[in-house]
C-alpha cells in the first residue's frame, strides 16, 4: 500500500525509483537492490544506495541483466554471485546470489529488471509471489511515469506545432474574447501570445476590416459549426477557415479562426488565367467522356461559341465529333500509352462546319490508374489543311502537265546540270543517266552553244528567256530544231537557285515552213518564168518563122542554108528548155501517178546540161531501158533528183580536177534505183546530211534544207534515200521508190478523174 501510494504522489522517477530499491532491500532482506530500466540498447541503474555511495554492482551486474533481458520467457533469473566479481564491504561468495525479477508491460513489452543481491536460500513460493508482485508494482510505475512524460512532451510540442505554423490561428470564446493566438498571428499584432488572453477579437480590425456588426470580425455566419470564405483586404487576401466547438464549461463554446493569406497564391492564379486566356492555341481540360471542364477564350472561339460559359454549360460531347468511333479512338490510344502527340482529329464547330486540329493530349490518372481527366493543346489547322489541299490538287494538276505535255521539261541548277526531266524526255529517246547530272550544253550543236550559255547566264541573273531557237541532238542522235524558253526559280530568299527549261521540238514546223517558203519561192518563179516564157516565146516563133521561110527560099545560097539549119535547131532547143522550166516551175497540188524515171531524169538533167556543159563537168548517163513505172509525183520528184544533181555539181565545182558525175537507173528487187555518183569533195558527216539545217556550204551559199526536203518527199513516196562517200574520191546518193502495182495504177486512175 506504500509503495502504491508513494508511486501515486510521486513527481520524479529516478527519485522514486531510488526509494522503491530501498523499500523493496528491506521486504526481501537484501544487502544491495536496484531498479534497472531499459533505454534503447541500454540500461539505466537506480540502486537502493544514497546519491554519494559508489554502486558497487552497477557494472558488473549489467551485462548480466541485458543477457537476463534477452531471454523474454524467463521472469526471474538467479545468479550466483561467485561467477561475479566480489566488491569489498559486500557479503560476496558461494553465501550469495544475484536475483533478477523481469519488468514487463501487459503487452509484452520489456521495462526493466528488479535486481537484488542477498544471502543464497532456496526460493520461496512467498517469496516469489512478492518478487512478482514487487515487479508489477515497478511496471505499473513505469508506465505511468512514461504515458506522463508523454502527455507533456506532447503538450508542448503541441504549441510548439501550432506556433510553428505561418497561417494565423486564433481561438476565441462566446464573448468574442481571445483564449488562444498562435505566434505568427500574435508577432502580427505586435504581442506576446499570453499577452493577447483575454482580449476581445476587435484587436484584429488592425490586421482586416470584417464585415457586419460582429464583435468579432472574422465571424461570417455564427449559427454554423463550419464556414470557409474568402476575405479581401485593400492590400491582402484571406482564405477564413472557422470551425466552432464545446468549450471546457458546457455552455461555453469556442471559435477557432484560421487565416491562410494566398495573396501570392490568388495572384499566381491571376496570372495564370490571364496566361491561360493569351495562349492563342486551344487549351481544354475534360472528363473522359468528353465534358469540358475548362477551356481558354481561344477553344470558345475556335468551336464557335459565345463565352467560355455557354461552352461549359453545354454538353458538346456527341456534337463535337462528326465521326463517334473518333472518341472512343482517341480514349483508347490514352488508355494505352497515356499522351498523344501531335495527333490530327477533325472536330464540328457549333454552326456545324468542320474544324481540322493538331492536338497534344495528356491522360490524368486517379490513384487507381484509371483516367480521370484530359487535358490538351489543340491548334486549328483548318486554313493548312485547305492550303494543303489546294497545294495537293495544284501538284497533281502540274504533274499531270508535266506528264502529258509534248514539251520537254527539264530543271536545272545554277551550274547547267539536269536536276529533272519530265516523263517526255524518256519518251523521246533520251536515257535517264545520260540526261541527270549532265551539262544540257552537252546536247545544243556546237554553232548555237554560245547563244545558248548566254541565254543560261541572262537566266541565272533572274531574267526570262523566250523562243530560242537552238538544234539540239534528239535522243536518236540526229539534230532537230527547238524552241527554247529559260525561266528562273528562286528560293525563300528570291535568290536564283535553279532554272526551268521548256524545249519544244520545231523540226517538223520549220520543214513544213521550209517547205511553204520553198512553194511560195517556186511560186514566184513561175509566176516570173510565165512572163519570161511568153516574152521569149514571140520572138523565138518570130525566129523559128522567118527561119522557115528563108529555108523555104531558093534564093538563099546552099552555104546560108546550112547556117540557117543551126540558127532553127538552137532556137527549137531554146524553146524546148522554155517549155521544160516552166514545166518545172508550173505550181499544182502533189498527185499520184505512174511516172517513168527516166523520163523525168532526162527532163531535170536538160535543166541544168548548158551549166554542166558550160563548166566542163562530165555527165554519164546510165539509164536502164523498161524500167517499171513508179507511182508519185513526177514535180517532186523532178525536185528531188534536181537537188542532188546541184549538189554534185557543187561537190566537183571545189575540186581542181575534171568534174565527173555518173548517172544510173535499174531495177533492185521491187524496187526502182537511182543512183548520182561524181568525184567531189565528198561528205563530211553523211549520218547528219539530211538532218535540217545542216549543211557544209559556206555561209549564204545554203539553208540546209534542201535535201531534208528531200528526204521527206522520198518517204512520203514510200521509198527511201541514202548517201555515202566513195572508196577513191567524191560520194555517191541512190534513190530507191517503190515500182507501181496494176492495182495502185488503177487508183491513181480513179483518183485522177
Amino acid at each position: 500500500m506504500q509503495l502504491a501510494l508513494d508511486a501515486a504522489q510521486a513527481q520524479n522517477l529516478p527519485d522514486f525509483l531510488q526509494r522503491f530499491s530501498a523499500r523493496a532491500g528491506r521486504m526481501l532482506n537484501a544487502s544491495w537492490c536496484a531498479v534497472a530500466v531499459f533505454t534503447g540498447t541500454d540500461v539505466e541503474l537506480h540502486s537502493n544506495l544514497a546519491g554519494g555511495e559508489k554502486d558497487p554492482f552497477a557494472e558488473e551486474l549489467r551485462r548480466a541483466i541485458l543477457e537476463a533481458a534477452r531471454k523474454p520467457h524467463r521472469e526471474i533469473s538467479i545468479l550466483p554471485l561467485a561467477e561475479l566479481p566480489s566488491p569489498a564491504g559486500l557479503p560476496a561468495g558461494p553465501g550469495s546470489e544475484a536475483v533478477l525479477v523481469r519488468i514487463g508491460h501487459a503487452d509484452g513489452e520489456r521495462l526493466g529488471c528488479l535486481c537484488l543481491v542477498r544471502r543464497a536460500r532456496p526460493m520461496e513460493a512467498s517469496d516469489r509471489r512478492l518478487l512478482l508482485a514487487l515487479a508489477s508494482h515497478a511496471a505499473l510505475s513505469l508506465v505511468s511515469f512514461r504515458r506522463f512524460s508523454q502527455l507533456e512532451r506532447s503538450k508542448r510540442q503541441w504549441v510548439e506545432d501550432i506556433d510553428a505554423i505561418s497561417d494565423y490561428i486564433v481561438v476565441h470564446d462566446r464573448r468574442c474574447r481571445i483564449v488562444r493566438t498562435n505566434r505568427s498571428l500574435a508577432s502580427v499584432l505586435g504581442a506576446p501570445p499570453v499577452a493577447l488572453v483575454g482580449e476581445p477579437m476587435s484587436r484584429l480590425r488592425q490586421l482586416i476590416e470584417g464585415r457586419g456588426e460582429l464583435p468579432c470580425p472574422i465571424c461570417h455566419n455564427p449559427e454554423r459549426t463550419r464556414e470557409e470564405y474568402m476575405l479581401s483586404t485593400p492590400e491582402r487576401v484571406y482564405l477564413i477557415s472557422t470551425s466552432r466547438t464545446l468549450g471546457a464549461e458546457a455552455d461555453d463554446i469556442r471559435t477557432i479562426h484560421v487565416l491562410k493569406d494566398i495573396t501570392d497564391r490568388r495572384e499566381a492564379e491571376r496570372r495564370y488565367r490571364d496566361l491561360f486566356d493569351s495562349i492563342q492555341e486551344g487549351l481544354f481540360f475534360a472528363t473522359p467522356d468528353g465534358r469540358f471542364l475548362d477551356v481558354n477564350d481561344a477553344m470558345v472561339r475556335m468551336l464557335g461559341y459565345g463565352s467560355r460559359e455557354e461552352l461549359l454549360r453545354a454538353d458538346v460531347s456527341a456534337h463535337l465529333y462528326p465521326n463517334p468511333a473518333s472518341r472512343e479512338r482517341v480514349l483508347q490510344a490514352l488508355v494505352a500509352r497515356g499522351v498523344l502527340r501531335n495527333y490530327e482529329e477533325t472536330l464540328r464547330r457549333k454552326d456545324g462546319s468542320l474544324l481540322h486540329t493538331l492536338q497534344n493530349v495528356t491522360a490524368v490518372r486517379d490513384a487507381k490508374g484509371q483516367i480521370a481527366q484530359i487535358r490538351g493543346l489543340m491548334l486549328d489547322v483548318t486554313e493548312q489543311k485547305n492550303f494543303q489541299a489546294q497545294l495537293q490538287r495544284e501538284r497533281d494538276f502540274n504533274q499531270k502537265i508535266l506528264n502529258t505535255t509534248q514539251s520537254m521539261i527539264l530543271v536545272l541548277d545554277t551550274a547547267g546540270l539536269i536536276a529533272y526531266a519530265n516523263p517526255r524526255c524518256y519518251e523521246t529517246g533520251y536515257r535517264k543517266d545520260e540526261m541527270i547530272g549532265h551539262p544540257l550544253v552537252d546536247w545544243v550543236e556546237p554553232t548555237h552553244r554560245p547563244e545558248f550559255e548566254a541565254a543560261l547566264e541572262t537566266t541565272a541573273h533572274g531574267q526570262q528567256v523566250e523562243n530560242l531557237e537552238l538544234r539540239v541532238r534528239r535522243g536518236d542522235d540526229s539534230m532537230g530544231h527547238f524552241s527554247v524558253s529559260l525561266s528562273p526559280m528562286r528560293d525563300e530568299q528570291d535568290a536564283v537557285n535553279s532554272l526551268v527549261v521548256v524545249m519544244t521540238d520545231i523540226t517538223d514546223a520549220v520543214m513544213l515552213q521550209a517547205k511553204l517558203a520553198h512553194s511560195e519561192k517556186m511560186a514566184t518563179i513561175g509566176r516570173l518564168v510565165s512572163g519570161v516564157a511568153h516574152e521569149v516565146n514571140n520572138p523565138l516563133a518570130a525566129i523559128l518563122g522567118f527561119t522557115d521561110l528563108l529555108l523555104e527560099n531558093p534564093e538563099v545560097p546552099v552555104n546560108a542554108k546550112e547556117d540557117l539549119q543551126i540558127i532553127l535547131h538552137e532556137t527549137q532547143r531554146t524553146k524546148d528548155i522554155v517549155q521544160d522550166l516552166l514545166s518545172f516551175a508550173r505550181q499544182r497540188p502533189a498527185r499520184r501517178e505512174a511516172v517513168q524515171v527516166n523520163a523525168v531524169l532526162r527532163q531535170t538533167i536538160k535543166l541544168r546540161s548548158y551549166d554542166f556543159a558550160s563548166h566542163g563537168v562530165e555527165v554519164i548517163e546510165a539509164l536502164e531501158e523498161n524500167l517499171e513505172l513508179v507511182l508519185g509525183d513526177a514535180q517532186q520528184l523532178q525536185q528531188v533528183f534536181l537537188n542532188i544533181l546541184n549538189n554534185a555539181y557543187d561537190a566537183v565545182q571545189e575540186t581542181q580536177r575534171r568534174g565527173h558525175i555518173e548517172i544510173r537507173t535499174g531495177q533492185s528487187g521491187h524496187s526502182v534505183e537511182v543512183s548520182v555518183s561524181d568525184n567531189g569533195i565528198g561528205i563530211s558527216e553523211p549520218e547528219r546530211i539530211f538532218d535540217p539545217f545542216y549543211t557544209t556550204k559556206q555561209a549564204g551559199k545554203g539553208t540546209g534544207l534542201g535535201l531534208s526536203i528531200c528526204y521527206g518527199i522520198v518517204r512520203a513516196h514510200g521509198g527511201e534515200i541514202q548517201c555515202w562517200n566513195n572508196d577513191g574520191e567524191g560520194s555517191t546518193f541512190v534513190v530507191r521508190l517503190p515500182a507501181a502495182t496494176e492495182a495502185g495504177i488503177a487508183t491513181a486512175k480513179e483518183a485522177g478523174r
